[in-house]
């Protein structure tokens, strides 16, 4: 067990932490990040980002995230891979198990991000990003005057499925058994189904993603005893969101409802020196400028934290010499 006490210790290396680190590093705070997958996150395996700004020609999400480690890296951070098991306050630092060992660290930032969760059929993972996605803010642009099948029932299928209708020319929505959105946005919803912009198949079921040519063409799904397929150039699926946050168990770090990481106004946790950013907080946009910015935010609370601990620190030695 090493006695090294970090200054920081960030979970995550997706665009969030990234940012906090070229943050952090650029005020001398010595900074480690873990990663148990990816460097970059989802961003890493996005095939294109169109909404990144300063990019008005869109980048791939691996350069991006290519950039964003380097630029961290240029002023110091360090990255390591491992998996960050479980956090836990000891007063004067925050302990971290990462891959059975201990790490010390005086303050912590939990970037992990959330996995969007996946239905498991024949082409979806090989097929991410590359005519299946999961956010339609991000990549419905790709898809105008286009055909779209949508996946899902609850509230964020309705609510992209709505949304994506101002690119393409038509949504097949798949609800495997019956819409369970607010009645709201159901009322919302069947004035698109009207309009014959979206149509609503209940108790369908998605069995395999189609593709030719290295395109997706069709989504092949049953109801009951009956095949279906339907025609499509792309798949957006919406069956919730798994936050990365396993590893809180025990730790008091305060979660909401869905496992989400709640934050006050600085982003800090219900545990001091503990702080939190991107998609992995509660309330968080799901987009990569705004984890880029609470990235930002969080790291100068990081400082301002490091300040404190420093003059509560010198206090006592101060007295004591008066």
């Amino acid at each position: 067990m090493s006695d090294i006490i970090h200054d920081t210790v960030m979970v995550g290396s997706g665009p969030s932490a990234l940012a906090a680190a070229v943050y952090t590093t650029r005020e001398d705070i010595e900074t480690v990040l873990y990663e148990k997958g990816v460097v970059g996150g989802l961003a890493a395996i996005t095939d294109k980002v169109d909404n990144y700004p300063g990019f008005p020609d869109g980048i791939e999400g691996l350069t991006l995230a290519g950039q964003l480690e380097k630029q961290a890296e240029r002023f110091g951070a360090v990255i390591e891979y491992g998996e960050v098991q479980s956090l836990r306050d000891d007063g004067t630092h925050k302990t971290l198990v990462v891959d059975g060992a201990e790490v010390k660290a005086k303050t912590v930032l939990i970037a992990t991000g959330s996995d969007y969760n996946k239905i498991g059929i024949p082409g979806e993972k090989e097929y991410y990003g590359r005519g299946v996605h999961y956010c339609a803010t991000c990549d419905g642009a790709f898809y105008r005057e286009k055909r779209l099948v949508v996946v899902g029932g609850g509230n964020s299928a309705v609510q992209e499925a709505i949304f994506l209708t101002r690119f393409t020319t038509h949504i097949d929505l798949l609800v495997r058994s019956t819409v369970k959105a607010s009645e709201v946005l159901q009322q919302e919803l069947q004035k698109f189904v009207d309009e014959g912009k979206i149509t609503v198949h209940l108790g369908t079921t998605p069995q395999e993603i189609k593709v030719t040519e290295n395109k997706v063409t069709s989504v092949e799904a049953t109801r009951g005893e009956e095949s279906i397929s339907f025609a499509t150039d792309g798949v957006f699926i919406f069956v919730g969101l798994k936050p990365n946050t396993q590893f809180l168990a025990g730790s008091g770090v305060e979660l909401d409802e869905q496992g989400l990481v709640k934050t006050d106004q600085h982003l800090e946790t219900s545990v001091p020196g503990v702080f939190a950013s991107g998609d992995v907080r509660s309330g968080a946009t799901m987009q990569i400028a705004s984890a880029v910015g609470e990235g930002a935010t969080a790291a100068l609370a990081i400082r301002e934290h490091l300040d404190g601990m420093k003059h509560a620190e010198a206090a006592p030695s101060l007295a004591a010499s008066l």
